[in-house]
């Protein structure tokens, strides 16, 4: 019986990421530097035109992020969005991180489908708010 439900599960999994890249599934499964950071240097919190919320942490050093994190409640495509962003930007400087763009991410993903191209926006909108939130504490201008 129980493998009757694995095989089950298998064929609704493969339905389900059907149209997805093997990148996306595994950076959805597998996310990179899920968290928080304590103390962050800059740090954003954004929602996404449906409804799903990203939040980036970000620690700089040298005025490279050093350490970057996120969190989200979103679908497996944020989970991939938000980890791929976290990967391209860690250990660049902030101005360069700042070039990074939803291109970028969809590109290193491998693509996402139609529907779920709003994730890269998210994750990248979310990355560059971190930032100037960083940059205004530096400033001191909170």
């Amino acid at each position: 019986m129980t493998s009757d439900l694995d095989k089950l599960a298998e064929e609704i999994e493969k339905e389900i990421w059907v149209d997805i890249s093997e990148t996306v599934i595994e950076h959805a499964r597998n996310p990179r530097n899920l968290g928080n950071i304590k103390d962050a240097d800059g740090y954003a919190d954004l929602t996404g035109q449906c409804g799903d919320a990203m939040q980036i942490w970000i620690k700089v050093d040298d005025y490279k992020i050093k350490e970057i994190t996120f969190w989200t409640d979103g679908c497996g495509t944020t989970l991939a969005s938000g980890s791929m962003v976290t990967e391209l930007a860690k250990g660049k400087a902030v101005n360069e991180a700042l070039q990074i763009t939803p291109l970028n991410v969809l590109d290193a993903l491998g693509g996402l489908p139609e529907e779920s191209v709003h994730c890269a926006f998210l994750a990248v909108n979310t990355l560059h708010e971190a930032i100037k939130d960083y940059r205004k504490r530096q400033s001191g201008t909170e």
